[in-house]
């Protein structure tokens, strides 16, 4: 499998991988030995959403622009996302066999989940109180998760979305953070651990990859939450190295003329193929927010679906989308409303006339009418900036082609 490039851009210079340069040997100058470099703080929070996703999601939301707002609005629809939501709390949670409940507290986890993003992204308080008293009351009730092999999905599954839901929250008022991370370390952990290194007591390639990524995405996620760099390590060296389906090497094992991947479980269904795809992108997106680098390594919501409906936490069209790109390399959000400079005349800004001057006007950026990596922009009146005859001016839509053509700017950098 050849590498690939980031689906970013190159990432920082890697560090907390060498050690310290030794000195120069000179007269009378004593040779220090080499010492490890210190690893690089964990960055909270950090794990699927940062502290500029959230800046970035609420401006959004603010400025009405799509889909940003389409996704908020499905989110504040969902029935889980009310503040008023009362966790069920269980001692022991059993998936597979008889006396199944794990879904109990995967509905509770995306409930947590759901108000933490309303409290993050509105500033709500009942929201945030919400996703911290369903935190409260799970870290104060479990004491095992337990079943016939299934447990170990459940470990990783809800190990993993769990974690997130704390980090979001970390520092809330309230919040037994210190009580949360030790159910993570002493109920989720063990069992990660444990399927990664034993697989049940299997042969190695017994299991589909999905049993690997989500017990790595469960130690990838405790780890950041716990600010312990052993796990992430740990996670880090099994997806890139590990014996198991759900490392990279195995989970895409075949390659196709074009660049395209065969996922592992391929030819299975296309609800597992699917998911297993989902947990690599939640590993890499957790590590990338880490510093880690795992998108170009050797490449490659909440109960509104069917099937495993809780196995991903859902609304990734508010938390991931960003702004499209322009032809030129630019980034414009459309629907967010914005003032324009002259780029050679500093203090002119368009004004409602169409020409330039002091009294700025806020125009509306949408997609281009004749090109969709193209924007256009639109005045508070509905008229669009139109260049014609050399000259821009404001003018109504006529339909025409002429007139799509005219309104369409493509962004260039500044020279």
């Amino acid at each position: 499998m050849t590498t690939q490039p980031s689906r970013r851009s190159v990432l920082k210079a890697a560090a907390a991988t060498g050690a310290a340069a030794v000195l120069p040997a000179t007269a009378g100058a004593a040779v220090l030995p080499a010492v490890p470099a210190a690893a690089a703080a964990f960055k909270h929070p950090g794990l699927l959403h940062t502290q500029a996703d959230f800046d970035r999601i609420r401006a959004q939301v603010n400025a009405g622009a799509q889909p940003w707002k389409a996704g908020w609005d499905r989110l504040t629809a969902n029935g889980r996302s009310k503040s008023t939501w009362k966790p069920r709390p269980l001692e022991t949670v059993v998936r597979g066999g008889t006396g199944a409940n794990h879904v109990q507290l995967a509905i509770d986890v995306a409930a947590a989940y759901q108000n933490a993003l309303r409290w993050k992204i509105s500033g709500e308080k009942a929201h945030g109180d919400a996703a911290r008293d369903i935190l409260n009351a799970w870290s104060a009730a479990l004491k095992a998760v337990t079943g016939n092999a299934d447990r170990y999905l459940a470990a990783g599954i809800l190990g993993w979305q769990f974690a997130n839901v704390a980090e979001i929250m970390r520092g809330y008022p309230g919040f037994d953070f210190e009580r949360f991370t030790k159910m993570m370390l002493t109920v989720f952990y063990p069992m990660n651990d444990r399927f990664l290194k034993e697989h049940n007591g299997a042969c190695i390639t017994n299991y589909w990859a999905n049993w690997d990524l989500c017990s790595m995405a469960s130690v990838l996620a405790i780890g950041v939450l716990c600010d312990d760099r052993a796990k992430v390590d740990q996670a880090v060296e099994y997806f890139k190295h590990g014996k198991g389906n759900g490392s990279i090497m195995n989970a895409v094992p075949f390659l196709h003329p074009g660049g395209l991947g065969q996922w592992q479980e391929s030819g299975r269904d296309q609800g597992h193929t699917s998911v297993g795809v989902g947990w690599m992108g939640v590993i890499c997106e957790m590590a990338w927010n880490q510093g880690i680098d795992l998108y170009g390594y050797a490449e490659g919501g909440g109960g509104d679906y069917g099937g495993s409906k809780y196995d991903h936490l859902g609304f990734g069209t508010l938390t991931f989308t960003r702004a499209t790109a322009g032809s030129g390399g630019g980034l414009l959000a459309t629907g967010v409303p914005r003032v324009f400079r002259s780029v050679n005349r500093p203090q002119a800004y368009i004004q409602a006339t169409g020409r330039l001057g002091a009294e700025p006007v806020t125009l509306r950026v949408v997609p281009g009418l004749d090109d969709a990596k193209a924007y256009s922009f639109v005045d508070p009146e509905g008229h669009y900036l139109r260049h014609r005859d050399f000259l821009i001016r404001f003018e109504a839509n006529d339909g025409t082609a002429l007139f799509h053509a005219d309104t369409s700017f493509h962004p260039t950098p500044p020279a």
